[in-house]
C-alpha cells in the first residue's frame, strides 16, 4: 500500500502517525541484530518504515534484500531510498523491478551523495544528476504503481548553504521551487532533513504551501544520542543549532547518559511544538537504535508498551498478495518468519485448513536464515552454546535447558524465533514449569480464554468491542516411555484431542478422525518427535 494513502487516510480520521528509518548495517551480524530490532519496533505500529540506500550507493544490493525481508518478514510496509549515485538506467531498472517482484510499492527518491572520493556529484553514463530526474523516470516507466516520496531541505540543501544573508535567500528560494518541481512531476509526500530550530521547519512548511505544494510535509527527527554523532552531523548538513541546545549539550558533553536524556527530553519538545503547529505525522531517524526514538514517542502519547493492539494473533501482511489471510495453523505460532518463507509461493492463503505438503509450492526451510537464526553466525552459535551449554551429554541435560527457558531464564529455543514467550503465555507459565519438569518438553502453547475482551493487554486481538476466545493447546516433546503411560490417562479424557508423531514423520497416537485416514501424511508435515493436545478442540494440520 502507498504510505501517502495511509497517511490521507490517518488525517481523515483525526489520527497521528509516525515512521521509522533504518540503515544497512556493515556486517552480517549486524543484519540479524537489525531484524530483531525492527521486529521490536514494528510492534509499535508505524504507518511505515525506510531502509537507506548507503552512502554513494555502496549498499545497494543489501538493501534491495532488506527491504524485501522488511516488507514480508518483518511485515511493515517499507519505502526503500534510491539514489542516482552509480546507477545508471539499467540498474535503475533493476531495483525497481525488484522491488516491483517482493510487493514494495514505496520509495524516496534521491540524488544522493557523490561517490566515496569524490568532491562533487557527477551523474554515472546513462544515469541522472539529480532526484527530478529520477522522479520523471519512475513515473514515466512504472506509472502510478509506486508511491514516490522526496527530500526537503528546511535550512536549504547543504550545498548551497552560505553565510551570505542575500544569497542564502535566493538560494532558499530555488530549492523551494525545485522541491515545487518534483511534487509536480509526481512526488507524493516529502520527508524533511534533520533540524533542531522547529521555527525553521514551520516555516518551510509555510513557503511549500504558499507555492501550492499540498502533500504531506514530514518532518525528519533525529534524535541527540552522543555528543560526537550530533557534531559530525550536524556539520555534515551544515545545521542550525540554537544556541540555548549547543550551549547546554556543552556543557554534559562527556557524560553520554545526561547527552542520551538531553536527546530524548528535546526531541520530546521539539515534536510537541511541531505536532501543535498541525503537522501530521513525525518521521523519526533511528541510526538503528531503538531507545531515544520509542521514547520521545511514549512521551508524546503516540505509543504505548503496555498496550500494543492487534488486528490479528500475528501481524497483519504488508504484501498485497496475503492481505486477505485470515487463517493461520496455531503450531507455527513461534515461527511466523518461517512460515511466511514456506508459504510465499502459495497462490492463495487459506481460509481454514491446508493444503498438501507435498507440493512444490511447500517450500523447505533448510536454506532460511530465521530458522538457523540461534546458530547462523560463529557469535550466535557461541552464545547458543552459553545458554544452552557447550555440550549436553545425557536427556537430563536437555530437560534442563526446557526448565529454565520455562521458568523465563533462558531468552530462546531453537524451535521459536521469539525472544522469551508470548505475552499471553505468561497466564499459564507456572502450568509450563511443570510439565518440563515432568519431562514433558514443551514448544509451543496457548492458554484456554473464554470471552476475554479484545483490548486485553495480553490476550486481545482484532477491533474494538471484540470478545476472544481459544481453546488451550500444548506441543511438546516426550519419550516413548512416558507417551505409554499418558496415552492411558488421555483415553479416559474425552474432551481432549491429541496426536502423537515420532522421529520419522509416523503417527503413533491419534484420536483426530480425519488424521486416522490415508491423506493424514499430506496434511502434516514435521521432522520432530512431538505430540499435540487440545482440549475440546480439532486441531489443524
Amino acid at each position: 500500500m502507498k504510505v501517502v494513502d495511509k497517511m490521507n487516510a490517518a488525517q481523515k480520521a483525526g489520527e497521528l502517525f509516525f515512521s521509522f528509518e533504518f540503515f544497512p548495517p556493515r556486517t552480517e551480524e549486524g543484519v540479524e541484530n537489525l531484524f530483531d530490532r525492527m521486529d521490536r519496533m514494528a510492534t509499535h505500529d508505524p504507518t511505515f518504515c525506510d531502509i537507506t540506500w548507503g552512502a554513494g550507493g555502496t549498499t545497494a544490493d543489501l538493501t534491495l534484500e532488506i527491504a524485501g525481508k522488511m516488507q514480508n518478514m518483518v511485515c511493515v510496509e517499507t519505502m526503500m531510498h534510491l539514489t542516482c549515485t552509480n546507477m545508471p538506467q539499467d540498474k535503475l531498472r533493476e531495483a525497481l523491478d525488484k522491488l516491483k517482484e517482493v510487493g514494495i510499492q514505496n520509495i524516496l527518491a534521491l540524488r544522493g551523495d557523490p561517490p566515496k572520493g569524490q568532491d562533487n556529484f557527477e551523474a554515472v553514463e546513462g544515469g541522472f544528476a539529480c532526484a527530478l530526474d529520477l522522479v520523471k523516470y519512475i513515473r514515466e516507466n512504472y506509472g502510478d504503481y509506486f508511491g514516490i516520496t522526496v527530500a526537503g531541505y528546511p535550512e536549504a540543501h547543504p550545498e548551497v548553504i552560505t553565510d551570505d544573508a542575500e544569497e542564502m535567500e535566493r538560494a532558499y528560494q530555488s530549492d523551494l521551487q525545485y522541491l515545487k518541481q518534483k511534487v509536480d512531476a509526481g512526488a507524493q509526500v516529502i520527508i524533511t532533513q534533520l533540524f533542531y530550530d522547529v521555527e525553521k521547519f514551520i516555516k518551510f512548511t509555510q513557503d511549500c504551501r504558499a507555492l501550492g505544494i499540498e502533500c504531506p510535509i514530514i518532518p525528519g527527527v533525529m534524535p541527540i544520542m552522543t555528543y560526537g554523532g550530533f557534531k559530525r552531523m550536524t556539520g555534515f548538513c551544515k545545521t542550525h543549532v540554537p544556541k540555548d541546545v549547543e550551549a547546554a549539550l556543552e556543557s554534559i558533553k562527556d557524560n553520554d547518559e545526561a547527552v542520551k536524556n538531553f536527546g530524548i527530553d528535546l526531541g520530546t519538545r521539539m515534536c510537541k511544538r511541531i505536532l501543535d503547529s498541525g503537522t501530521p505525522g513525525l518521521h523519526m531517524y533511528t541510526l538503528n537504535t531503538e531507545r531515544s526514538s520509542v521514547a520521545i514517542l511514549e512521551n508524546l502519547g503516540l505509543i504505548n508498551k503496555s498496550q500494543l493492539n492487534r488486528s490479528l494473533p500475528w501481524r497483519q501482511p504488508t504484501n498485497e498478495r496475503r492481505k486477505a489471510e485470515q487463517v493461520r495453523p496455531i503450531f507455527w505460532a513461534n515461527r511466523p518468519k518461517s512460515y511466511i518463507n514456506r508459504t510465499s509461493d502459495w497462490d492463495k492463503y487459506p481460509q481454514g485448513r491446508w493444503g498438501n505438503a507435498k507440493s512444490p509450492a511447500y517450500g523447505t526451510l533448510n536454506d532460511y536464515q530465521f530458522m538457523r537464526r540461534h546458530t547462523n553466525s560463529s557469535k550466535r552459535q557461541e552464545k547458543a552454546k552459553q545458554c544452552w551449554g557447550a555440550s549436553l551429554s545425557k536427556i537430563d541435560d536437555v530437560n534442563k535447558v526446557f526448565v529454565k527457558y520455562a521458568q523465563g531464564d533462558l531468552g530462546m529455543l531453537p524451535w521459536s524465533e521469539m525472544e522469551g514467550f508470548h505475552r499471553e503465555t505468561g497466564t499459564i507459565q507456572s502450568q509450563l514449569q511443570q510439565l518440563n519438569t515432568q519431562g514433558y518438553l514443551t514448544i509451543n502453547s496457548q492458554p484456554q480464554v473464554n470471552g476475554a475482551p479484545s483490548t486485553d493487554a495480553k490476550v486481545g486481538w482484532g477491533g474494538p468491542d471484540g470478545y476472544v476466545y481459544q481453546k488451550a493447546y500444548v506441543e511438546f516433546f516426550i519419550s516413548p516411555e512416558k507417551l505409554e503411560n499418558l496415552e492411558q490417562r488421555l483415553q479416559k479424557q474425552s474432551s481432549i484431542t491429541y496426536m502423537a508423531i515420532d522421529s520419522k514423520g509416523k503417527v503413533t497416537l491419534v484420536n483426530i478422525a480425519f488424521a486416522q485416514s490415508k491423506q493424514h501424511s499430506a496434511l502434516h508435515h514435521t521432522d520432530d518427535t512431538c505430540a499435540r493436545t487440545c482440549p475440546d478442540a480439532l486441531c489443524c494440520f
